[in-house]
């Protein structure tokens, strides 16, 4: 071959000094850090160290047991609040730190964004707002505010760091992604969310690119990823694979939340009307409603059955976040950004791999056969408790800097006459079908027999119709609620919901 017509090779330059330097390593090592404190202080109970979490307050209801917000501000809560600041201050600057920025610009900054997300915490913890809106729009809702009206004050930019925190927050959430939780439905569950979800992002990036015509395909591939996985976190961890922009992950992250709030509250209903059993219509639940901690309170709607299937569906599906991270990578450096005449090396492929995904898989491999076999399903649920306010707060940082680094002009830009919001709504449709297509098959009892769950009481549910929706105050929708959307611990959701039997 002629060395003029060799084709080029893509190399981006690999370095040792990344581990230290670059903000995906930086926010493995956070997430290990809290990982470790967590279990050393759960399995040693030498020492506290959990973070500040709101509980449920109330402002007009009418309830029998009605609690105040002021109620909570006792000495303990002050304590915890000083001690999130801290550990989430000096690790996060630690990390700014080694990336060559200034800490007397970052933690000043990172106290203003402290503080609203304290609002955050708050706003989302009343009765009503959190039983209908979860932590995630609220957040979004404040930052859009500021930065939609005043605008944001140029000292509070160095703090506005949101795919730091929510790759922190990834990795933390990694831990209670058990790999146990695939023998607890076996094959049932990987047909339904392992089969039709690569079929759906493979279908909606037919449609944006081939059928709407999207240039933008780094959002394409964003938002098929939220609508078939989990929302939030996949859409966070496709749009670092893919090298999506803030922007346009903002859209997609929004618009994903709020036909998470609408699927939360139609499809039950619709699941009612049809008569599905228990054991279906959760199943349906777990396999198209975005966020998990939506999938908890929508199944539980249906009754105890439908909310263990909907939580063991979405947890055997939010395995696939790594997977599919690695092959949009993989996809979009061999594939979508090499040039006529590029050749890419694995050295490229690697250079442009999420490193955080590392973080994920380790911390769920650790938990699943490490710390479970050893010190058993007590101490990593207590300490999937610790780690679920840490990763929370990272969460919270995250969205509200989403919505403080997002202007609505821009958005409305990037909407391509509609063609985002269509793409979502006719992925979401088919997502539906073929989840519903899945559900059928596997769970009808026409073709295979249908798997016995154990219902929370502690005896074989029996499969049957639902008839009515369980009482939204019940106590597995409030434990649900207290936890944000794409967040919540999928062990540490079963095993409070396991725990009335004891």
């Amino acid at each position: 071959m002629d060395p003029k017509n060799k084709p080029e090779v893509i190399r981006n330059r690999t370095t040792v000094s990344d581990l230290w330097k670059k903000e995906d390593w930086l926010a493995v090592w956070i997430g290990v850090v809290l990982i470790v404190i967590a279990a050393i202080a759960v399995i040693s109970k030498a020492f506290d160290f959990t973070a500040l979490n709101f509980s449920k307050w109330h402002l007009w209801e009418d309830v029998p047991e009605k609690s105040s917000l002021l109620g909570q501000f006792s000495g303990a809560f002050w304590g915890k609040l000083l001690r999130t600041f801290l550990v989430l201050a000096v690790l996060f600057g630690i990390g700014i730190k080694l990336q060559g920025e200034k800490l007397r610009k970052f933690w000043p900054a990172f106290l203003g964004l402290f503080i609203l997300a304290v609002i955050v915490r708050i706003v989302s913890a009343e009765f009503t707002f959190n039983r209908y809106l979860e932590w995630a729009f609220w957040a979004l809702i404040i930052g859009l505010l500021i930065s939609n009206t005043v605008g944001v004050p140029k000292w509070l930019k160095p703090a506005i760091r949101t795919e730091f925190y929510i790759k922190t927050g990834l990795v933390i959430m990694g831990f209670s992604v058990l790999f146990s939780n695939i023998a607890k439905f076996g094959l049932y569950g990987l047909g339904i969310a392992w089969i039709v979800t690569p079929i759906v992002i493979i279908f909606m990036w037919w449609l944006g690119t081939k059928v709407f015509k999207m240039e933008n395909k780094p959002l394409v591939i964003t938002l098929a990823s939220a609508t078939s996985v989990c929302g939030t976190s996949a859409a966070i961890a496709t749009g670092a694979a893919a090298k999506c922009k803030k922007d346009d992950l903002s859209i997609a992250i929004s618009i994903s939340i709020i036909f998470t709030i609408l699927m939360m509250v139609f499809e039950p209903m619709i699941i009612r009307w049809i008569g599905m059993s228990q054991i279906m219509g959760g199943s349906l639940i777990g396999g198209t409603v975005d966020s998990t901690g939506a999938v908890v309170l929508a199944g539980n709607a249906l009754g105890p059955e439908a909310e263990q299937a909907a939580v063991l569906v979405k947890s055997i599906q939010n395995i696939l976040i790594g997977f599919i991270a690695f092959f949009v990578a993989l996809f979009f450096a061999t594939r979508v950004d090499r040039q006529s005449g590029q050749r890419v090396g694995a050295n490229e492929i690697w250079y442009r791999f999420p490193k955080f995904i590392i973080g994920f898989f380790a911390a769920s491999l650790v938990a699943s056969f490490v710390i479970l076999p050893i010190y058993g399903s007590d101490n990593v649920g207590a300490i999937n408790k610790v780690l679920d306010q840490y990763k929370n707060w990272a969460f919270v940082l995250a969205f509200t800097s989403i919505g403080l680094d997002t202007n609505f002009r821009e958005i409305i830009k990037k909407m391509q006459g509609g063609k985002v919001l269509w793409l979502y709504i006719v992925g979401q449709l088919f997502n539906i079908a073929l989840t519903f297509l899945a559900v059928w098959l596997l769970l009808s009892g026409n073709f295979f027999p249908v798997p016995e769950l154990d219902s929370y009481s502690g005896k074989k549910a029996e499969p049957k119709t639902v008839e009515a929706p369980a009482p939204a105050n019940t106590v597995a929708s409030e434990e649900a609620q207290q936890l944000p959307a794409d967040t919540i611990s999928a062990s540490e959701a079963l095993k409070a919901l396991e725990s009335k039997t004891q």
